[in-house]
């Protein structure tokens, strides 16, 4: 497969095992990332995590900001193969049409569930024990096209976003590795995706960060796992908002939900819908990471019993 010249699209972390297993077993002639983003009170501009693998290795680098209009630079690289993995834009047709051996998507989720950006924290969040990659060819929609294979991983109790999302870009890195021969052979499979079982995963806004106790205390579990390490879940206690890193379900209570029922030495129990939820590590605002214990140090603990969270 080193002959095989590919043309890379892709930006965060989570496409970076992708891109070395690409750069290890084919041509990568060009890598195409988003432009580099402000960051920090200086507003710095910081290249994309894909930019800096393809700097290191000497690989030509494009960043429209718009690919819908501006993607005649990737035809000057004649590629056999163009191949995604988060990349962070719709690729036009003009740019699907470009390779003759097509456009390959590596998604994180098991097509068609969960289209879209954010699918490894919406599968955890709605409680789902496995998940898994998805790779495709890509069509005009949005994780629409033909599916070539699927890799399948369990979703434990233990995980959060940061295991399953550093699980999964290897999965779908060797995954790829995998199906690549028989795309280049002609004998890679095209399944129809059943549109009926076809399922959205919206990408996370600020106020999907906010924990409801009306729910039960499994769904409260889920979010906080679902959005660890980014963006993180909140709740406000006393006006504050304190993010949420993880905790454990306890006991049933029928307790009003959101308030706070149990302090033990290192943990704060809050009722939920049928059970409570018990915070072991938490983030205050303006503050770094710490554990439970370390917050309740100095604090007056029968003052926070029977404090209202929202």
């Amino acid at each position: 497969m080193h002959n095989l010249n590919v043309v890379f699209m892709g930006t965060p972390e989570f496409a970076c095992p992708i891109l070395e297993a690409l750069i290890t077993n084919t041509n990568v002639v060009l890598v195409v990332t988003q432009p580099d983003k402000e960051k920090g009170r200086k507003k710095e501009l910081v290249p994309s995590p894909i930019k800096e693998i393809a700097l290191k290795n000497n690989i030509p680098v494009f960043q429209p900001s718009k690919i819908k209009t501006d993607y005649e630079e990737i035809k000057k690289y004649h590629p056999d193969i163009i191949i995604t993995c988060a990349y962070g834009q719709i690729v036009p047709v003009e740019v699907l049409n470009i390779p003759p051996l097509g456009c390959i998507n590596v998604h994180a989720s098991l097509l068609p569930k969960y289209r879209g950006g954010a699918p490894i924290h919406h599968a955890i969040l709605n409680g789902e024990k496995e998940t898994g990659i998805t790779i495709m060819y890509m069509d005009i929609g949005m994780d629409t096209g033909d599916i070539i294979d699927i890799a399948k991983i369990p979703i434990l109790d233990t995980d959060n976003l940061e295991t399953m999302h550093n699980k999964l870009s290897v999965l779908g890195a060797n995954l790829l590795l995998k199906v690549l021969p028989t795309i280049i052979n002609g004998t890679a499979k095209r399944i129809k995706q059943n549109e009926s079982l076809a399922t959205y995963a919206k990408i996370i806004k600020r106020e999907d960060e906010h924990l409801d106790f009306n729910n039960s205390a499994t769904a409260i579990n889920n979010h906080v796992r679902a959005l660890n390490s980014w963006p993180l879940a909140n709740l406000i206690l006393n006006n504050k908002e304190i993010k949420v890193i993880s905790g454990y379900i306890g006991k049933e209570t029928e307790e009003t939900p959101g308030k706070i029922v149990d302090i033990t030495k290192d943990s704060i129990g809050i009722a939920c819908l049928d059970k409570i939820y018990y915070i072991t590590k938490i983030k205050p605002t303006g503050k770094n990471i710490m554990l439970v214990k370390d917050y309740l140090n100095g604090l007056k603990k029968d003052e926070l019993l029977g404090t209202i969270v929202r």
